[in-house]
């Protein structure tokens, strides 16, 4: 029994240890009493630890409530993120180096974020350039962009299914859900996952994006809403009950709009005698530059707005946190289509109401 309580004993101290987030690195370079600070990122305002290096090394300990995106700030210069658990963990590197690049040993969660970050940075780089040059009007780059985000895809799956336990498959999850509108493809990306890749805040993010990407689905009613329009008269979605009518979220400020506008004014003229309607939603704040711009861009359909920019009531309703944005309704309200444009709108319509 004794040395039963004597191994116990020894083991204690570890299994304790175990229980927290220890660092200990060892950065060449590093000048003596270098304020080290590991944030939380999802909570920035309190440091989960903080120390001074001697050295060249320094010791981090703190208590997680699981696997978290922390940042690591080394003096004024050098930062980097890290996704790290309640594990025992070694850093070494030098300060001529860049943090991202340094060696991670003893976190499994680390080394699986070092490979999402090379993998997958790279590629959302080359489509935020694909999406700039189609907001510029390089229509050329929209079939580049297509095919880039369905390889991407494929790219997703294969990394959850190799890591279907891993933390770091939610953060991915949740990193590319706005590559796709599919929910069904959404939630088999989430049923592949364990209960401990989910054991985290990504996690509770995740099964909020799960609700909040059936919201607002093709065959859901769309939700009724009411504000003032270009006379402070107040207009209700359901005032349009009976027809077919698009929900048009833009701005006068917001380029891709005003291009769009063209499109839209063609394909409204060609289909408003056949049960067709646009409603504008518009996310300006000023009223002038509003009104200049639905006399510019000849939109003759019926426009709201409450003025608030991006917090219009609206806009906040839909869940609206990019324009141009549309939903085309049925005349029962329900929502047939999202986000059509140029061509897209019209053959949409064409199938409908015929030429």
């Amino acid at each position: 029994m004794k040395r039963v309580l004597f191994i116990f004993a020894i083991l204690l101290p570890l299994f304790t240890l175990a229980q927290k987030l220890n660092i200990d690195a060892s950065i060449s370079g590093l000048a003596d009493d270098t304020k080290i600070v590991l944030n939380d990122l999802e909570n920035p305002g309190s440091p989960v630890a903080e120390a001074v290096s001697k050295n060249g090394s320094f010791h981090l300990a703190g208590k997680l409530e699981g696997p978290s995106l922390l940042g690591l700030m080394i003096g004024k210069d050098l930062k980097t993120a890290v996704f790290l658990g309640n594990e025992n963990v070694k850093i070494t590197g030098s300060v001529n180096d860049d943090p991202d690049n340094w060696q991670y040993t003893g976190s499994k969660t680390q080394a699986d974020f070092m490979n999402f970050q090379n993998d997958f940075v790279p590629k959302f780089q080359a489509l935020n350039l694909l999406a700039q040059r189609i907001q510029m009007g390089d229509e050329k780059a929209k079939p580049a962009l297509d095919s880039s985000i369905d390889k991407l895809q494929n790219d997703i799956d294969d990394y959850i299914k190799t890591r279907p336990s891993s933390p770091v498959s939610t953060l991915v999850i949740l990193s590319t859900i706005g590559l796709t509108e599919d929910v069904a493809l959404l939630e088999k990306r989430v049923n592949m996952l364990t209960s401990e890749a989910t054991a985290n805040v990504f996690g509770g993010h995740l099964k909020k994006a799960v609700i909040d990407a059936k919201f607002n689905t093709v065959g859901s009613v769309a939700l009724d809403f009411s504000q003032a329009d270009v006379n402070d008269k107040q207009v209700s979605l359901s005032q349009f009950r009976g027809k077919y009518v698009l929900i048009d979220f833009w701005a006068s400020w917001c380029g891709p709009c005003r291009r769009e506008n063209h499109n839209l004014v063609k394909t409204y003229n060609k289909y408003k005698d056949k049960n067709f309607t646009v409603l504008g939603v518009s996310l300006d704040e000023d009223k002038g530059k509003w009104l200049a711009a639905i006399k510019k861009d000849e939109l003759t359909w019926t426009h709201v707005s409450d003025l608030k920019g991006w917090e219009n009531e609206v806009a906040q309703k839909y869940r609206i946190t990019a324009i141009p944005r549309n939903l085309l309704l049925n005349p029962e309200g329900k929502i047939v289509a999202k986000d059509l444009r140029g061509d897209d709108l019209d053959d949409k319509l064409e199938e409908i109401l015929g030429r």
